[in-house]
């Protein structure tokens, strides 16, 4: 009968598409990475490098969600409470601890399952350029003099917070040396520099090379002990004087109790992508950022490392 043979046609046409459905369900892992900071500042081009490797490695799709606030804690909060299934990943980095031992989240990197510890980037202290100083040295020189207009943006208890009072404190000088207003990500900060709200910065190269190329901001030295292939000019801090080296290593955390099986494809596909010469070149000249790949156990013992290394830091800071 017609009525018949039609509704059959429609029936195996659902249950086709049901089964394509379901191989692409398992052939393909669609990848939620939560970003728990901006557009545009560092932590969003960096991880959206490497993610664009990941799927052309992998062939499938990274779907990208920027949740920036409350130092990173808003994007943290919905992977924690994400299923565990290797599908909901946060990318993050040192801020995950110091939200945590400055009490301003209950969260630390011991709430999540450890990925991989992925890239390490080196920092920048930045100047807008009608703030009229040059270098560190000549910041350091203006604030002994104790010229209290200065004012720095931050992000409460993040990694720019904490280079700031390690910048402070190497030069000898109080916390009430600068003028501190508060940002929920690097993006509000470069904005607020370059309308006037702001003078100093804490930068790199992935938030800040194309301002510093154009001359809007000046980057006032390298928090590394060698410079910059991309900024042969500017000195390190060392080389002014001030023994501060300080970079921003980021890595990839899952819902807690994620089973390690539900991330081995994920693991494996990074450490194909971060060997990869073309992208580890791109990374370090293009983003002053260098590949330290650790898998979930090493990562983990980098990060109660950190963890006693930051709280020693905060208890000496003034």
């Amino acid at each position: 009968m017609p009525g018949w043979r039609g509704l059959r046609w429609v029936l195996g046409c659902w249950l086709l598409a049901l089964a394509l459905g379901a191989v692409a369900q398992t052939s393909d892992p669609g990848l939620r990475l939560v970003v728990p900071f901006g557009p545009g500042g560092a932590s969003d081009v960096l991880f959206r490098e490497v993610g664009r490797a990941l799927e052309r490695e992998l062939g499938t799709s990274i779907r990208y969600d920027n949740q920036p606030g409350h130092s990173g804690m808003r994007g943290a909060l919905l992977v924690k409470e994400a299923p565990p299934d290797g599908r909901t990943l946060l990318g993050s980095h040192q801020t995950l601890i110091l939200a945590h031992l400055s009490g301003r989240s209950s969260l630390s990197h011991e709430a999540f399952t450890p990925v991989a510890l992925l890239t390490r980037t080196v920092n920048i202290p930045a100047a807008r350029r009608q703030a009229g100083v040059a270098s560190a040295a000549e910041l350091v020189a203006r604030l002994q003099a104790e010229d209290a207009s200065l004012r720095v943006g931050m992000i409460p208890d993040s990694t720019d917070a904490f280079f700031w009072r390690q910048f402070l404190q190497a030069a000898g000088l109080s916390q009430e040396a600068l003028t501190w207003v508060g940002y929920p990500d690097t993006g509000s900060q470069v904005a607020a520099l370059l309308g006037g709200e702001i003078d100093l910065a804490m930068l790199n190269l992935p938030a800040g090379r194309r301002l510093f190329d154009h001359g809007a901001l000046v980057p006032l030295g390298v928090a590394d002990e060698r410079r910059l292939s991309a900024l042969p000019e500017v000195p390190t801090l060392r080389e002014q004087g001030i023994d501060v080296v300080n970079t921003t290593d980021r890595g990839l955390f899952a819902p807690p109790s994620t089973p390690r099986e539900a991330l081995d494809l994920w693991l494996g596909a990074l450490r194909r992508v971060l060997s990869h010469p073309g992208l580890v070149h791109r990374l370090e000249r293009e983003h002053g950022t260098r590949v330290d790949f650790r898998g979930p156990d090493a990562y983990a013992d980098y990060l109660r490392g950190q963890a006693r290394s930051l709280a020693s830091r905060l208890d000496e800071a003034p």
